[in-house]
């Protein structure tokens, strides 16, 4: 590869101080990710409040209704992410293709593994609305429209996804949350013992 070709590179092949500084608040960010991983009630305490925070500065401000209305879009795919299966069961139709889920309870357990996992969903929501705060700042993304249409508009495409994704949900026995494999007990011991 030719000398300065590669990111982050000067055109003598040494790294550049601005690759260098977006190199290293790179590895910052991530670290502090990494940081966050356990603590998915704080992280998602800290993304309710920035959703308030951008809520209330949407309706102080009167506008960016388009901004809010392609925020709750976004978020609503994630969310439907977040409920499906990594492995669409519809597709899975013929049994000799691959694994399936349990259908009854002596069949194997199997977690749910979800197409978008819990902390990418976190982390791509908190995203979206830190974006979406950004876009208020800028006058250009403050387009005049009828908000009452955009609210009805997204409650009846929440209605209809939500809908069709239950109902896959039935069709294909599966629950989104799942919190380990259960455990039966037997009957309970007596301490008496039959003699013969």
């Amino acid at each position: 590869m030719p000398e300065g070709d590669s990111a982050g590179e000067s055109i003598h092949g040494k790294p550049s101080a601005i690759g260098n500084f977006f190199k290293r608040l790179g590895q910052i960010y991530q670290s502090w990710l990494d940081k966050s991983t356990p603590f998915s009630a704080v992280r998602w305490t800290v993304t309710v409040i920035l959703t308030a925070l951008y809520m209330i500065r949407v309706y102080i401000l009167q506008g960016w209704y388009i901004v809010t209305y392609a925020l709750g879009i976004y978020h609503l795919n994630l969310f439907i992410a977040f409920l499906s299966p990594k492995v669409d069961p519809s597709l899975l139709d013929d049994p000799d293709e691959g694994p399936e889920l349990p259908t009854n309870q002596n069949e194997e357990f199997r977690p749910f593994i979800r197409r978008l996992p819990e902390f990418k969903f976190w982390h791509s929501a908190t995203k979206g609305i830190i974006i979406a705060m950004i876009c208020t700042f800028f006058e250009a993304f403050n387009v005049p429209v009828f908000w009452p249409i955009l609210v009805m508009y997204f409650i009846m495409l929440f209605c209809i996804t939500m809908k069709r994704q239950i109902k896959h949900m039935i069709k294909y026995r599966y629950l989104p949350f799942t919190h380990g494999k259960r455990t039966y007990r037997g009957k309970e011991d007596t301490g008496k013992t039959f003699a013969s």
